[in-house]
C-alpha cells in the first residue's frame, strides 16, 4: 500500500485521518505520533515536519477515533479506552502503513497508549517509545484539572477554539472529559504493563505539568526493566512539544539517532 501525503486509514471500523510526512513506512523507519486527549493530526501544527527534518524518519501522524476529521464515537467512551486503542486498534494501524521498523511518540493519552502498546505486544518492529507527559496513574492534580477545563470548555472561548481542530467537538470533547471524571476512572492504572516493555524509553516531562507530577515519571522508572532516559524540563506545563519546542525536537532526535542508526544517517 502507497499512502498519500494525506488521507484515511480504514482501521477497525473507522476511518482514521492520517499525515504522513518523509518515506513510505515500509521503505524507511516510521516514527508514529499519538496524539493526546484532546489531540488531533492538526494540533501537533509544524512539529511532525521538523521531526521529519531532524532525522530522516518517515514520520505518520493520525486522528484516533473521535478527535479531528476522524470517524465520532459513541459515548460514553469505556473508561479503559486506552487499553482497547493499544490493544485493538493501533496494531491493526501499523500493520496497514506497512510500519516495517520504528519508534512510537505518544502525548498524554497518546504516551499511556504508546506504553500500554509497547508492554502489551513484543512487536519485533518497534525499537524504543518516547513518553511525554505520561500518565499511569490518575493523580488528584490530574482531576482538578481536568474538572476546571470543563467548565472553561463550557463557559469560554475553550469550545470555539477546539472545534477548529475537531470535526465534531464535542464528540472529542466529552469523550475525553467524562471518562477522567467518572468517579471508577480513578482505579485507572496502567503500571502492570511498563514491567513488560522491552524496547528504550525515553520520558519527557514538564516540571509544571498541570496535569501530573513527578510521580508519573518514578513509577515508570521503578517499574520499567529496559533503559530508561529522563528528562525534566523546568517551567514547562503539559505540552512540552509547543512549550519546549527546540528541547523537545532535540531530545526526541537524539534518541531516534541512537535506536534508530538508519534515520539519523538518512
Amino acid at each position: 500500500m502507497i499512502l498519500a501525503p494525506t488521507g484515511f486509514l480504514a482501521v477497525d471500523g473507522a476511518e482514521l485521518e492520517y499525515r504522513l510526512i518523509g518515506p513510505q513506512p515500509s521503505d524507511a523507519p516510521c516514527i508514529v505520533m499519538l496524539h493526546e486527549g484532546l489531540g488531533s493530526v492538526g494540533l501537533w501544527g509544524d512539529f511532525p515536519d521538523r521531526l521529519q527534518q531532524a532525522t530522516g524518519a518517515s514520520v505518520l501522524v493520525y486522528s484516533r477515533a473521535g478527535y479531528g476529521a476522524s470517524s465520532p464515537v459513541s459515548l460514553p467512551r469505556p473508561l479503559d479506552y486506552m487499553q482497547r486503542e493499544a490493544r485493538e486498534v493501533l496494531p491493526k494501524l501499523l500493520d496497514s502503513i506497512g510500519f516495517r521498523e520504528g519508534l512510537l511518540v505518544g502525548h498524554s493519552d497518546g504516551a499511556s497508549i504508546a506504553a500500554l502498546y509497547a508492554g502489551g505486544h513484543q512487536d519485533h518492529r518497534l525499537r524504543g517509545v518516547v513518553l511525554i507527559a505520561p500518565h499511569v496513574i490518575v493523580e488528584d492534580i490530574s482531576v482538578a484539572s481536568i474538572a476546571d477545563i470543563k467548565t472553561a470548555y463550557e463557559t469560554s472561548e475553550l469550545r470555539t477554539k477546539l472545534a477548529r481542530w475537531h470535526e465534531d467537538v464535542d464528540n472529542a470533547f466529552y469523550g475525553w472529559n467524562g471518562a477522567w471524571l467518572d468517579p471508577k476512572f480513578r482505579a485507572w492504572d496502567i503500571t502492570d504493563a511498563l514491567a513488560y516493555i522491552r524496547v528504550p524509553v525515553a520520558v519527557i516531562q514538564g516540571m509544571a505539568d498541570q496535569y501530573g507530577t513527578a510521580r508519573q515519571v518514578e513509577i515508570i522508572r521503578d517499574e520499567c526493566y529496559c533503559p530508561v532516559e529522563v528528562t525534566m524540563l523546568p517551567g514547562v506545563g503539559h505540552s512540552p512539544h509547543r512549550e519546549a519546542g527546540e528541547a523537545t525536537l532535540k531530545i526526541i532526535a537524539d534518541f531516534a539517532g541512537a535506536t534508530l542508526p538508519a534515520a539519523a544517517s538518512a
